[in-house]
């Protein structure tokens, strides 16, 4: 019964990455990006972790992307259209290094065996709870969760200096 909600979920999630990437709209590649992240959302609940469904939707979806969305707009991009006109010519290299790497994917998933897919895994009674990801967060992933907050510091502050030099 899981299969039957995965695969359609599965492919809306990978219809609307490639959207992100081909979309000649920066707001359409948002929203599509939005989407895919409420699709990864649904993914967390089938594999019953609920609690990392709703901080997919909340921190991801909701505020990230709302962040996105103002930059986007703060930017004013659409006279840009040079450099969208420069990724249309690299419609042919995008292509070729996908292809590559969807080579390179099963030649690993060739050279591991298949990694056993018939068997699912079985789940930890506390999977995906918020005691399980905070006690995993703040100790075995500090650093990295440090790390991603301080880039996304640095992401505001260059928004507002883009901001304020498209102002003055």
């Amino acid at each position: 019964m899981e299969l039957l909600i995965f695969y359609p979920l599965a492919l809306i999630v990978v219809v609307l990455a490639f959207l992100v990437v081909f979309n000649k709209s920066p707001i359409g590649s948002a929203v599509s990006l939005i989407g895919m992240m409420l699709g990864l959302a649904g993914v967390f609940v089938l594999l019953q972790a609920h609690f990392l469904a709703i901080l997919q939707v909340i921190v991801y979806a909701g505020a990230i992307m709302v962040l996105f969305m103002f930059v986007i707009m703060l930017l004013n991009l659409k006279g840009d259209d040079k450099v969208w006109k420069v990724r249309e010519r690299n419609v042919w290299l995008s292509s070729f290094t996908g292809v590559l790497m969807l080579g390179v994917l099963y030649k690993f998933i060739d050279i591991t065996g298949g990694a056993e897919f018939n068997s699912p895994a079985s789940v930890p009674e506390n999977f995906g709870t918020a005691e399980r990801v905070g006690t995993s967060l703040f100790t075995d992933f500090v650093l990295p969760f440090e790390v991603a907050s301080i880039l996304l510091l640095a992401a505001m502050v260059g928004a507002v200096v883009l901001a304020k030099s498209k102002v003055d």
